[in-house]
């Protein structure tokens, strides 16, 4: 459906277009860490106010039991990181996520020749599942006739799809309001579509890192 869209939205506006779904814009390591000792602080500090209210439970043994329950909590949110998306994202800052996935969608245009249309007319839609991001990159063929922060408008229809983990859908619903956005500009195809990019959605996951 993706790849019939695309082709669709060529032929129409005279445009290339690029879909990329990829796992992780970056495989953030601090995360782990970050998560471990935070959990294992507030363990810590739990223990410490059960001590100040109880001090006549503090033994040798409770406080060996306190050691290993700080330990364990942060051993323990380390692991629930790796291996539970929805857990690893709460300590992802929106300030970290939104610089990776931008940084990956630039590179991305760059490293796969993106730019090299006959009429620098490439645009790449990028969605980072981990991250719930989108990022739209558009070749300099585009310049004068869509405003930097018009291209923004193509997002927010997609995010919401995004955070619940339908990532096609999400295209499909950037790919209309992209097509909304081109066509109140004035572009027009020749209803024929150069396939000079593919339209088929690239995929990326962490194995294909």
């Amino acid at each position: 459906p993706i790849a019939a869209r695309v082709a669709a939205l060529e032929r129409a506006r005279g445009v290339e277009v690029v879909t990329v779904s990829i796992a992780k814009a970056d495989l953030y390591p601090e995360l782990p860490w970050r998560a471990g000792a935070l959990v294992a602080s507030v363990v810590a500090l739990v223990v410490a106010i059960g001590d100040v209210i109880r001090p006549d439970w503090a033994t040798s043994t409770t406080l060996l039991l306190a050691l290993a329950a700080v330990m364990l909590s942060g051993a323990g949110a380390a692991l629930l990181v790796v291996f539970v998306r929805p857990f690893a994202r709460l300590f992802l800052s929106r300030l970290r996520a939104e610089a990776e996935t931008r940084q990956y969608a630039h590179a991305y245009f760059l490293d796969r020749q993106l730019f090299r249309t006959r009429r620098r007319n490439g645009i790449l839609i990028l969605v980072a599942r981990f991250e719930h991001r989108v990022e739209l990159v558009a070749d300099i063929g585009f310049d004068g006739r869509v405003a930097a922060a018009e291209w923004g408008t193509v997002i927010p229809p997609m995010v919401p799809l995004l955070r619940e983990g339908r990532a096609d859908d999400a295209l499909i619903a950037g790919l209309d309001a992209l097509d909304a956005l081109l066509a109140a500009r004035g572009f027009a195809g020749d209803g024929r579509s150069g396939n000079e990019l593919p339209d088929a959605t690239m995929r990326e996951d962490e194995g294909d890192r």
